[in-house]
This record gives structure tokens, sequence and C-alpha cells, in this order.
């Protein structure tokens, strides 16, 4: 990493988001090329941070340039003009492109973005090169408490322009380690931004002696180097520049940590355990920003305890990845369902975080309620409104009640699952991607309607911001598009592919996944073959054909294919698709080959790996974006 090297003239990474290209000789360009001379000139001279815009209307171009808060004018300034010239090249008429060097990133966009954290961090192949160190889980351990104290100096009063960095002693090698924000951004921002960052880095790099997270509004980094006369086999970290209440916090994590391991060669009892262990959650609590939940209730866990006769067998409704879903009655009569996330996750805890944020902020008939939560040591519970009819899976995909269910039924949970997918598109405060959308994660209640539920996955957008990326690619097989599944690239869009899926599913009775090991191709590839051939009609499950509109019925399979095509861009909004329910079929477009059609399929193999295995071919390959 060189945190204390020589300045390269090679970028580390760029990124070009945006499909759109300007006209050459356009005025567009002209104001690029403006701005960029302006961003080399005037960013060492204002410190080391600088933003602007050029031009009117459509062809303003907006701007940003930061340099790292340690290195000199002079190095900032050859920086800045490497960039300014280098980003021409690499994302030639691009209208929104980003590029990263060692010393300084530069960011310029048709859109306005000044102010704005909307975190997709990016990791630069430099990752790739390192090696992993000797003893992977004590490393894993350090990392994660360094980087706490490293951010929480960042987001300090004391912090120099939101840049901060630190070295640790483990044994007998060191953790040189930086972190910094675009001076835009609020202080709240550069924390949240730092530990998505975090999260992600923890998930590439922990185990390797280098890693780095470059986003457009915050990047973390760290690298180990090893420490002439070490040798010490007892294991020794030493933050330096930290203040006396970071210290403190750290030394006992690390206490707890000694703590707990010799209380497990005794045997102490588990009630102790989770006392300390509550200890350590609340503090972990308290890194976090606080949101505005004064409308949820914090719930006693026993009370959710006797609620669920102790988690009982006899009260679990379902089981997912990051836990278990339980049906619980309070005192006063109120049926409740209780999701107890996984113990000992940190990747549930991230997700328990993320729920409880984005769900508190949402309020809408077809998107589940959360009514509150509880904390107990390793304990985090998730506690929302009871769905007496379960989740659609198991409506649609059991014989005896799909039996019982007419095109009526099933046509509103269509129309209920489009409309709440469109209020968190785009009818929301905030604007938020699902990337998780499948017939277990839409719930019914009393009268059938359909709601989403289950937002560990989710993902904030800005409300200008288009897609992002991502290397923790996450979701279900099946069920997730191909720009996600293979590069990580998630939007609006990916909703609408799972939305479509669903779609089929609904009218079908088959799941997609069950189709492909049936039959050697999928449901979608199914369907489109049909649709080709003139026989529409034979996607329709037959207990439908009595109850249907033929006429609507075959409308919906057309909006189902036009939401799974392959290509993002071709697929509708989930607008689009309000008014396509509504429609003659007559009007709608016509679809194009949907993605996976030769029988392509994406398979979760566990919580962390996911691949894409081809029916017609033998290849396997990691679908992490590289």
């Amino acid at each position: 990493m060189s945190i204390n090297g020589s300045c390269s003239d090679d970028p580390l990474l760029s990124f070009c988001p945006y499909p759109a290209i300007y006209t050459q000789n356009s005025t567009f360009e002209s104001n690029l090329k403006l701005l960029l001379s302006y961003l080399s000139s005037n960013t060492s001279l204002s410190g080391g941070f600088y933003n602007t815009s050029v031009g009117n209307d459509t062809n303003t171009v907006y701007g940003l340039a930061l340099c790292r808060a340690d290195v000199t004018s002079e190095i900032c300034q050859n920086c800045v003009k490497n960039a300014s010239q280098e980003i021409l090249s690499l994302c030639p008429q691009k209208e929104d492109a980003v590029i990263w060097y060692e010393y300084c990133q530069l960011r310029y966009s048709y859109a306005r973005f000044f102010s704005l954290m909307v975190y997709a961090g990016k990791f630069p192949p430099w990752n790739d090169l390192q090696p992993n160190v000797t003893n992977p889980n004590k490393f894993s351990q350090i990392l994660n408490g360094f980087l706490n104290v490293l951010i929480s100096q960042v987001g300090s009063n004391s912090s120099v322009h939101m840049f901060a960095t630190s070295d640790a002693r483990a044994g007998s090698s060191k953790i040189h380690g930086l972190a910094q924000c675009t001076w835009d951004i609020s202080s709240g921002d550069c924390k949240n931004c730092l530990r998505n960052a975090m999260v992600d880095l923890e998930g590439c790099c922990s185990t390797h002696q280098g890693g780095k997270v470059l986003d457009t509004s915050c990047d973390l980094m760290f690298q180990v180097s090893s420490v002439k006369g070490g040798g010490h086999r007892r294991l020794i970290i030493i933050i330096t520049s930290v203040s006396l209440p970071v210290l403190v916090l750290l030394a006992g994590s690390y206490v707890y940590y000694l703590w707990r391991k010799k209380g497990r060669r005794r045997g102490l009892d588990e009630e102790k355990l989770r006392e300390k262990s509550k200890s350590q959650w609340e503090k972990s609590m308290s890194l976090w920003d606080e949101t505005d939940s004064s409308e949820l209730s914090l719930i006693e866990f026993d009370a959710i305890k006797i609620a669920t006769n102790n988690f009982s067998d006899t009260n679990k409704l379902g089981q997912g990845g990051f836990g278990t879903v339980y049906k619980g009655i309070l005192p006063d009569g109120k049926e409740i369902a209780v999701k107890r996330l996984s113990r000992r996750s940190w990747q549930g805890l991230e997700e328990f975080k993320n729920e409880v944020i984005l769900i508190a902020e949402l309020q809408h008939r077809n998107l589940v309620r959360l009514l509150g939560y509880s904390i107990e040591g390793e304990e985090n519970l998730l506690i929302y409104e009871f769905m007496p009819n379960s989740s659609l899976d198991v409506l649609i995909f059991d014989p005896v009640r799909r039996a019982q269910l007419d095109w009526r039924t099933l046509y509103n949970m269509v129309d209920g699952i489009a409309r709440g997918l469109l209020y968190l598109h785009e009818d929301s405060r905030l604007k938020i991607i699902h990337r998780d959308l499948k017939p277990s994660n839409v719930l019914l209640d009393e009268r059938m309607t359909a709601k989403i539920s289950d937002f560990g996955m989710a993902r904030i957008f800005g409300q200008d911001q288009n897609t992002a990326n991502t290397k923790r690619v996450v979701g279900t097989y099946g069920y997730m598009s191909p720009e996600y599944a293979m590069e990580g690239i998630f939007s609006v869009k990916s909703d609408v592919f799972s939305f479509g899926v669903i779609l089929l599913e609904i009218i079908s009775g088959k799941r997609s996944n069950t189709y492909l090991k049936e039959h050697g191709h999928t449901l979608l590839a199914y369907a489109w073959r049909l649709w080709n051939e003139g026989k529409t009609s034979e996607v329709i499950d037959p207990l439908l054909i009595d109850s249907c509109s033929r006429t609507e019925v075959l409308r919906c399979i057309q909006i189902g294919l036009l939401c799974v095509q392959q290509y993002p861009e071709d697929r509708p909004t989930m607008s689009d698709v309000i008014v396509m329910l509504e429609s003659d079929s007559r009007d709608l477009p016509q679809p194009t080959e949907p993605a996976f059609s030769l029988g392509r399929v994406v398979v979760q193999t566990d919580e962390s790996s996911t691949v894409i295995c081809s029916v017609n071919a033998v290849n396997v390959s990691n679908v992490a974006p590289r």
C-alpha cells in the first residue's frame, strides 16, 4: 500500500458507471475539459480538496478532487494533474467517471453528487496480489478492532479533514491503516461509508497482508509489514494517536476476548458469558450512527422468550440464511413474528442494523411492518406484524393450497408486489433496492394482501443514482439478474428481474430452479420458447384455466418476459409494470430473449460463495467481479 512510500503515476482503479457517452466537440466536452483544468489547478491550493461545476442545464459538469491529507502540496498537484489527463483515456466520452490513485482521487459527472454519500465500494487489483497471513483467525480479530478504532478517529472532532492513519502491533508484525472521506459529506455519512467499506474489506481481505476498498466518498486500507527485533509470542497491540476513551474501549474489548477464551476452557456458565456479551454488543451499537427509531419499541428479551414459548420448534415459521422466524403471542393477545438472527454472525449483525434502519423509515400497505426489536447478549431480534397466511412460496408451490386459489387472488398478489416495489424504488423518501426478492420474502396477511419482507440485503440509493457495484454478491439463485450475479452490478432493474421470475412462477406453479433440474432448462427459457412458438397458453398452470381471464394472464406472461430480459435497459421500471398490468396486451412492447435462456443458473453453494453453472457446458466460474 505504501502509506508512506513514493508517489506512483499509475492509477489504482478507474470506474465509468454510466453507459451514456457525450458527443465529441460538444459543449459538454468543452465544459468537462475546463472543469478538469480547474480541479488540476485548485485542489492543492485549497488544501487538498476542491469541488466545482462548469456549464448550465444539460451541459453542466460537476467535479471533485481529493488528495490524501498527509502528502505535500506538490505531490497533490501532480497526482490530480495525472488524474485529470488519464480519466479521459480510461473513460472515453463517458458522462460519469471516477479514478483513484495512491495519493488522490478525481470524479466528474453529469449529475450533481456533492454532499451525497451513496456507498458502492470497489476493490482494486492490488488486493489480489497480497499474500495470506500465517494465523488468519487471530489476525481477523485484530484487524476488526483496529479498523473500528481507525474509523472512530476519522469521525472524531479532532480529525483533520476527515482523515486518519494508525499503526498496530500484532506480535512480530505491524499493521498500517489509512481512512479518509471527501470533505463535502457529513461526519455521520463519513462513518457510515467507512463502516460499509470495513464490512467489504473484511469480506475480501481479512486473511491477507493488505487490502483496499475505494469508494467515491471514502477510502479504507491496511497493510502488514514485519517489525525488526519482534518475535513476542503473546499478542500485543499498540495504537498510536488514539484518544483515551477509544483506547479504553479497545483494551476492554481485548480483555473481554481473553476472558471469554479462558472462560470456555474453565467451563464458566452461559449466563455470565451472555452478560459480558451484552456489554460488548452495547458498545458495538454505540459505534453506529443513531437513527431516529422513536416509532420502534425496544422490547424486553424475556417478554419475547415467553411469547415464543422459549423459541420452541412448534412456534417456528421458517428459517433463512441469517436466522429463524418464530410466531409469538404477547400478553395482550397480539400475534407477532420474531426474527431471531444467527448467533456469532458478524454478517448477521450487519443485516440486523440494516433492517432496523431501513424498515423504520418505510410505511406502505405492501411492506411488512416492523414493530420493534430486542437485544440481549448475543441475541438480536426483530419483531414484525404477524402474517397469518404465511409466505407466497408456501401458497403457490404447495399442490393442496394452490388448488384453493383462483386467478383473481393471485392477480391481486402480483399487483401488491408491484406496488410495494414501486414504493421502494420511486415513492418513498429513500430509494431502496431490495436485492433478495423471492416468493419466501413475500408474506400474506389475513386478506391475502401481499407484503414484501426481509430487508437485510437492501441498499439505499441516492435519488439521482441509477446503479451500484459490489463484490459481495448476495441473494438467491434463480431470482438474481445476470448483471448482478456475474458482475456485482445492481439497480432497480435487478428487482424488476426478480419480479419477472416471481410472476412467471405464480402463473405456471413451477419453481424456476426446480424446472431447471427436471427439464434441463430454466422456466424462463421454457416460457420464451412457447412464446416464440405461439403456444404461450401452455405456460399457464392447468389449475388456473377455469378461473383466469385468458387475456389477463397472457398479458402477465408477456410482462414477466419483459421483466427478465437480458439487458437491464430493456426491462421496464415498476411504474411501467403498474401501467402494463392495466393495459391492453396489444399496446405492450415485444420481449427479447431472457437472461439464462440457455439453462444457466446461479447456484448458491454456501453463505459466502456463489457460482454460475452452465447446463449446456462444463465450465463453472466464480461470479465475484474481478
